[in-house]
């Protein structure tokens, strides 16, 4: 049974999260799922990805501590990769890696029963990833956010620019099709340009996030058809045939 869902709106698609009686909490299969769909959303000539969570109760209670993901793979612009734009879509709880998903999205909006947390501290463990927060809001309300670990409800998470948009609850997804409806009118290339330099050039990263990212870069070219053949070459004393994949 698939745990993420993939709904297409014209030039939009809706990826969910699907484990509402789970608080849509991020498990392996959740994990691959979420990427292999933004693959394919960033593949297709689909315009806007609207991320969000099954259920109303929470977008994502965060990583599923009986079934432990690599959690950075389905992290927007760390493990997943694309220059479209991407909204997050948030109802209920965001918590944990799901407050890392949904920070690491373009915009947000959220709904008033929204309530956004990060209580790693409480638990004992942290992925690391949640440092990026303090790039996106002021420095003393994401270091309270984490050295707290007490939740900020919508209304505050706009105040301090986390939110773009707060709407009634069930309303979320509908506002961020409405904002994704102004985007497709725009010029693609030039949104990608200015997504890539300010994720590229502007937003400062922390240790897991260029872990995240060069290692799986370095992954790519271990794994590769050439690295193989340049093993292969070597054993057999012959010149290798590199064909850059």
């Amino acid at each position: 049974m698939s745990v993420v869902t993939v709904e297409e709106r014209g030039p939009v698609s809706i990826i969910a999260i699907d484990r509402p009686e789970k608080l849509n909490a991020i498990n392996k299969a959740v994990a691959i799922e979420l990427k292999e769909a933004f693959a394919a959303f960033d593949r297709s000539d689909q315009r806007v990805a609207i991320l969000t969570g099954n259920g109303g109760r929470a977008f994502s209670a965060g990583a599923d501590v009986t079934d432990l993901p690599e959690l950075w793979r389905c992290v927007p612009t760390v493990g997943i990769a694309t220059e479209k734009p991407i909204i997050a879509a948030v109802s209920g709880w965001c918590i944990g890696g799901g407050l890392v998903m949904a920070m690491m999205c373009d915009l947000l909006v959220a709904a008033e029963s929204a309530r956004f947390s990060y209580p790693e501290g409480k638990v004992g463990i942290t992925g690391g990833l949640i440092a990026g927060l303090a790039a996106r809001i002021p420095h003393k309300i994401a270091m309270e956010m984490m050295l707290l670990g007490e939740p900020i409800g919508a209304e505050r998470a706009y105040q301090i620019g986390l939110a773009n948009r707060v709407v009634p609850p069930g309303r979320e997804v509908e506002e961020a099709i409405a904002m994704a409806d102004k985007i497709i009118d725009l010029a693609p290339l030039a949104l990608a340009a200015m997504k890539r330099f300010v994720n590229d050039g502007v937003l400062p990263k922390g240790p897991a996030e260029l872990a995240a990212r060069y290692g799986a870069e370095l992954a790519a070219v271990r794994n590769s058809t050439d690295a193989a053949e340049g093993i292969l070459a070597f054993r057999e004393k012959r010149k290798p045939r590199y064909r850059g994949r």
